[in-house]
């Protein structure tokens, strides 16, 4: 899409009033699932369809793991995401419906989400780079808790977390994996990061901090060799990890359209109220 926004704006910010093409062309994606195979079969015929890469507009089909997915595949190109759900929880979908699909892009809110850059180094002194739109989290390789100084801004803020992991949430991901760690709701458009320890045992009553999203963090592995430590960002693992940097990568953007009403940053604040 060749439609500017600025570097200003806001991380998560919804965008209302988003105008595709007067007739867009849309390419369709869907899940493995017989549900989402058959709901494409349906709408490729009633409404066309593209090859993804010259599509105006991609169609996922499925859960959010599908649409984590298709936004990783089109990572960097600014095309806009529209998913609807044929998958079980949808937190990131729009509701499944075959009719007025091109009313509903038509009017649709243009989310703008940043992904974290990981940058991960093995203990074999490899270097790993992957992209968390969710989040990024160290987690224990072993029986063993893994130890772990944290690095805020260049300046060690733990000296040593003694805990299962610990992860960096942003808002678009912050009702994921973070709520289930007991970290906070963030609204989409907060410019802030989740740093959420994950069973932390050391300092024991520690429960994590809220981050400018401009903040830059490293994660040392203490005793790397004898308690070993995987980091993963959403679907990419990197085994052993000696040390990590983490940051948000603003060069890059992804889009997603959400129904008018259904917006992203509403259902995270609906989240908030357990609905």
């Amino acid at each position: 899409m060749d439609q500017a926004y600025s570097d200003e704006t806001p991380q998560g910010a919804a965008l209302p009033g988003y105008r595709p093409p007067d007739s867009p062309a849309v390419a369709f994606v869907a899940s493995d699932t017989a549900e989402a195979q058959a709901a494409a079969g349906r709408l490729k015929e009633r409404y066309g369809a593209s090859a993804p890469d010259d599509a105006d507009i991609v169609i996922a089909l499925g859960g959010d793991g599908l649409m984590l997915q298709t936004l990783h595949r089109f990572m960097g190109t600014g095309k806009p995401i529209y998913g609807m759900n044929r998958g079980s929880v949808g937190f990131l979908m729009n509701e499944f419906r075959e009719e007025g699909l091109m009313e509903r892009l038509a009017v649709a809110q243009r989310s703008v989400v940043h992904p974290l850059l990981m940058v991960a180094h093995d203990i074999h002194g490899q270097e790993f780079r992957a992209w968390g739109i969710n989040e990024v989290f160290l987690s224990r390789q072993t029986y063993q808790a893994a130890k772990i100084r944290v690095w805020v801004d260049g300046e060690v803020r733990l000296r040593e977390l003694i805990a299962d992991g610990i992860m960096v949430a942003t808002p678009a991901g912050s009702t994921a994996y973070n709520l289930s760690a007991n970290g906070p709701i963030l609204p989409l458009n907060a410019p802030l990061l989740a740093l959420t320890p994950i069973s932390a045992f050391r300092p024991r009553h520690w429960r994590g901090a809220l981050l400018p999203d401009h903040a830059r963090l490293r994660f040392d592995v203490l005793e790397a060799d004898k308690r070993p430590v995987n980091a993963v960002a959403d679907h990419t693992e990197v085994l052993s990890v000696a040390f990590v940097d983490i940051a948000l990568d603003r060069e890059v953007e992804l889009v997603m359209l959400h129904d008018s009403g259904h917006s992203l940053d509403e259902r995270i604040l609906r989240a908030q109220f357990g609905y």
